[in-house]
């Protein structure tokens, strides 16, 4: 499948060479265009075992780039991550502008029906908020909630082998629930390991 995961700090990065392991096209895009050119040139920004061999495998493989245009990689993307940063505003809750941002972003520049899936930390009602922002889109998007479970210094070991893979979505989603079990299929060696829920309880 075509993906394109959206911001390339731990969980992004992660992620998205992760999921390029097992043949998956793989586009990790960020607006930072300094970090997608230290990238590019072969330079990992964070330390993770295993994670730089992942990398340099799938890049030479071409199943994995990077893109400082997340609109043109959502563009063609079936699967689009939202891995971005959701820091604390002053009152104490969590700025949602850069997951509303990919959200806009793929309303407009869609080009095919597609799964957006809210991997970013955030808080219950997030994903009926970008429902509203993407339901003027042209193309269908179905909003899907995938919270993440990595821990530093064991995300690769944790990603490929996970205990649960946590998917929220509706429960008459048959194209986003069929996307998400092939999608994790190679890494949830069977479908107990993959826990299907609503999307607020996710």
């Amino acid at each position: 499948m075509k993906l394109c995961m959206v911001g390339t700090g731990y969980v992004g990065l992660v992620s998205g060479a992760c999921f390029a392991e097992p043949g998956n096209d793989v586009v990790c895009a960020d607006i930072a265009a300094r970090k997608i050119a230290r990238l590019d040139k072969g330079e990992v920004p964070i330390f993770e075992p295993g994670l730089e061999g992942i990398i340099e495998r799938n890049v030479e493989a071409g199943r994995l780039s990077f893109s400082a245009d997340p609109a043109r990689a959502i563009a063609e993307a079936q699967v689009v991550f939202v891995a971005v940063g959701t820091p604390p505003r002053s009152d104490g809750g969590a700025d949602l502008s850069a997951v509303d941002r990919v959200a806009e972003t793929a309303a407009e520049h869609a080009r095919q029906p597609c799964v957006l899936v809210l991997k970013s930390t955030v808080p219950v009602g997030t994903n009926l908020r970008v429902r509203r922002l993407v339901e003027g889109a042209k193309q269908r998007i179905h909003v899907v909630s995938n919270p993440e479970f990595l821990k530093e210094g064991d995300a690769v070991a944790d990603f490929m082998k996970p205990d649960r893979i946590v998917i929220g979505c509706d429960e008459d989603d048959d194209f986003a629930r069929d996307i998400m079990a092939r999608l994790y299929h190679p890494v949830s060696l069977s479908q107990d390991r993959i826990v299907w829920m609503d999307p607020p309880s996710a």
